[in-house]
């Protein structure tokens, strides 16, 4: 416990008080960028932090008033409101390296995708209603069929994220029973976001069956028993386990699932797909798990994200059998979790674009299938326009890109990036100056 002294209590009767600190003229200036007990709450924050300083003996009675006769205190505060006021949801320059940073918002969706969810934004909108029958409907119907046509599965369903597909698949056909799932596949994607724990508030029993690196469709089949409910197989996303490996395919686990009775079902995690008239993503990718191959497996239910190389808005996507999908669209829990309007119009929009043959359009895609050679001359462009500023000097390097967000770890994409020094700034006051921006950009 710190000890009071004299000269402290002194110190502490000299920090500036609220009413008189929001009648300083000092103050004006900062009611003109934000209300005024956005004001209020930022002051007594620094005022706060000052008291703490002088009950730690940072801070004695000269250097307060110091402080005050500098105008310290706005000139903190209006920093602060600075930082508050660019905080939020706000568009940003995305030079880190990652093309699905999760940080920075995965995917960008195509201008007619944000054209959609724009308009669904501001206006009302045909959503669970069939405009020819004037009935109410299922709000993701158009969804489904969009999805059906373009993977080949029998049905289909969106939620608004993967973690509540998986969530959905855990609580329909498992819960108050058992799942099956692979020791090596029992995963935490970021976040936190642990399969187990999943299975855990969907009120199922977790039985972990094989080993870390080796789980044989033997070791499914041994475990299977009365209240066996769901085996699913969890793509292991954003890490690969090499050697002395072995793993139960898709199709394995599907066969087994039809002989024992029991549900089974793939969570694929980034959705990759190959459309028509873009490039092929597959081999750029290095194993990355294709859709069409998971649906064709024959597990009754695949799942996977909207906006990582799908490059649409978020969403957990759920395609499959007549059965499972009609038994998941039941679960009080698909109400709870469904799509909002604006990210479904955004989804719709995705959709027909990869139908109508233009998938290559969508900016993910198009960053992901940019080769090194297009790069290059944009690189340059880019040097010579930043080395014109006073005191960088730029150059341009050959590099790798990561895909980002649990997509084919491992993998780099060839690329051209530009380094930039300064002749004052180190490299992490110079990355900072970048985020300070407008908008701000993050680098490498």
């Amino acid at each position: 416990m710190t000890r009071s002294t004299p000269d402290r209590e002194a110190a502490f009767r000299r920090l500036p008080a609220m009413d008189e600190a929001l009648r300083d003229a000092r103050a004006a200036p900062l009611f003109t960028r934000a209300p005024r007990t956005l004001v209020a709450e930022l002051l007594a924050a620094e005022i706060a932090l000052w008291r703490e300083e002088v009950k730690a003996g940072r801070l004695d009675g000269p250097g307060l008033d110091d402080r005050v006769a500098q105008g310290e205190l706005f000139a903190r505060v209006g920093a602060r409101l600075e930082r508050e006021l660019g905080r939020g949801v706000i568009r940003a320059v995305n030079a880190s390296g990652v093309v699905l940073n999760t940080g920075l918002g995965r995917a960008p969706v195509h201008a007619e995708a944000a054209e959609a969810m724009r308009v669904a934004a501001e206006n009302y909108c045909v959503l669970e209603v069939d405009r020819w029958s004037g009935e109410r409907n299922q709000r993701d119907d158009y969804l489904s069929d969009l999805l059906r046509r373009l993977t080949g599965a029998e049905a289909a369903i969106g939620v608004n994220n993967n973690a509540g597909a998986v969530l959905l698949v855990f609580n329909t056909f498992a819960q108050g029973g058992r799942a099956l799932v692979s020791r090596g596949e029992l995963v935490e994607i970021g976040g936190s976001f642990r399969v187990p724990s999943v299975m855990e508030r969907a009120g199922v029993e977790l039985v972990e069956v094989g080993t870390t690196n080796r789980t044989r469709i033997a070791d499914y089949a041994a475990a299977i028993d009365a209240r066996t409910g769901l085996v699913i197989k969890v793509h292991t996303s954003n890490f690969r386990v090499v050697g002395f490996t072995e793993e139960a395919s898709a199709a394995e686990i599907a066969a087994l699932g039809r002989e024992k009775g029991v549900t089974t079902a793939f969570d694929l995690g980034s959705g990759l797909l190959e459309l028509a008239g873009a490039r092929p993503l597959a081999p750029l990718l290095g194993g990355e798990p294709l859709l069409s191959d998971a649906i064709e497996s024959g597990v009754d239910v695949v799942t996977f994200s909207g906006d990582k190389l799908l490059g649409a808005p978020q969403a957990g996507l759920l395609v499959g059998k007549h059965a499972a999908i009609a038994k998941l669209r039941k679960n009080p829990l698909y109400r709870a979790l469904r799509l909002d309007k604006v990210a479904l119009a955004g989804l719709e929009k995705t959709l027909e674009l990869m139908l109508a043959g233009r998938g290559g359009e969508l900016p993910t895609r198009a960053m992901l299938a940019a080769t090194a050679d297009e790069l290059r001359p944009r690189a340059e462009a880019l040097a010579k326009s930043l080395g014109a500023l006073p005191g960088l000097a730029c150059a341009i390097a050959s590099e790798g890109s990561q895909p980002g967000s649990g997509s084919a770890p491992g993998v780099l994409l060839p690329t051209w990036v530009v380094r930039a020094t300064h002749a004052k700034l180190s490299a992490g006051a110079l990355a900072a100056r970048l985020r300070a921006a407008t908008p701000p950009v993050f680098a490498r």
